[in-house]
């Protein structure tokens, strides 16, 4: 089935003088209309650097790429990878959108919020500079700002973290994309705040039928608005699944030790938080084999070191969930039981 957004052996590379950082390795994942995929894991995984590469904001002189992302679009599908970029610049802001890390730096500070939204409105709408500002009003009050009328006039500086970051959305949806990424939406938000924020983006994915693709470190955020979750280790996609799957049916260590990593209100007594042991592994230099044995504690458990010495391939272990791991479903869950029960 044809999703709206088709990201296919994505790969993304930066030359340096110490060699090439490959920092996504053949990253495939798909979104459709009305969806939510989660994309999730350390910093340094390659989960903005491929959504990057999306959107057509690496430059093409320090970058190497190649796979496609493929939108399939009313008039046909645009493989935004391989596109002249004067095709991909007339896609960006209005088919797709995308809400940067921090607000702050993002926003202009010498310019309103309201001449800042007003602009990318009236890059794709014909309309004099009040018709600008009187949507960029309708955006803000879309998105939750009070007084709209009167906020449209100020600058980035008189607006909280959480309204900024409200501000972003808005310049991001004044065009009705079809497509949003999220990078990090709620990063140094406190936790009242985070929840009107994921709140307003479920509500309007809904009104405006988005896909939406998040990306996070945070799995909390990840149960509240996934549908879908790719996890990202060293440049790869290690497990996709439903948010349900990755929860309570993980099959890969990585995930499985993020999902150890933190705090669970339904266990009790004696239970503890386990830390994944070591360091991300150099996207300049690679490991041979699994990019986590190193860190796995399931490595031992495999004959003949095939971990330290095979890359594992991302294969389906059960109906729509893919993972890379030499072990089976049953092996992993074999292992695991004995181990609890030490």
């Amino acid at each position: 089935m044809t999703k709206f957004l088709e990201v296919k052996n994505l790969s993304v590379g930066f030359p340096t003088p110490d060699g090439l950082v490959k920092a996504s390795n053949n990253v495939s994942y798909s979104v459709d209309l009305g969806e939510t995929l989660a994309i999730v894991g350390e910093s340094g995984s390659g989960k903005s650097v491929s959504n990057l590469a999306v959107m057509g904001l690496h430059n093409p002189v320090s970058t190497q790429i190649s796979g496609s992302a493929v939108l399939n679009l009313p008039t046909g599908p645009v493989d935004v990878i391989s596109a002249d970029p004067e095709i991909v610049r007339r896609l960006r802001g209005k088919v797709m959108s995308m809400i940067f890390q921090d607000p702050m730096s993002a926003l202009h500070p010498y310019y309103s919020v309201g001449d800042q939204i007003a602009e990318a409105w009236a890059l794709y709408n014909e309309g004099s500079k009040k018709d600008g500002l009187k949507r960029a009003q309708q955006m803000l009050d879309l998105v939750g700002i009070p007084v709209a009328d009167k906020r449209v006039n100020e600058f980035p500086h008189q607006f909280s973290g959480g309204m900024r970051q409200r501000v972003m959305i808005a310049m991001a949806l004044v065009n009705n994309p079809s497509l949003l990424i999220a990078d990090e939406p709620t990063t140094a938000l406190d936790v009242t705040v985070q929840a009107q924020i994921l709140s307003l983006l479920k509500d309007l994915q809904k009104e405006f039928n988005m896909a939406i693709i998040l990306i996070t470190h945070d799995l909390g955020v990840v149960a509240q608005v996934a549908d879908r979750v790719s996890v990202m280790y060293g440049g790869q996609v290690v497990e996709s699944a439903t948010a349900d799957q990755t929860f309570y049916k993980s099959i890969q260590p990585y995930t499985m030790g993020l999902l150890d990593s933190i705090p669970r209100v339904d266990l009790t007594g004696s239970h503890r938080l386990r830390s994944i042991p070591g360091q991300p592994p150099s996207l300049i230099n690679l490991p041979a084999g699994c990019a986590f044995a190193p860190r796995c504690s399931f490595a031992s458990e495999v004959a003949e070191n095939k971990c330290r010495v095979t890359e594992p391939e991302l294969v389906e272990k059960s109906t729509e969930h893919f993972a890379r791991c030499h072990l089976s479903v049953e092996e992993l869950s074999t292992i695991s039981i004995s181990r609890a029960g030490k």
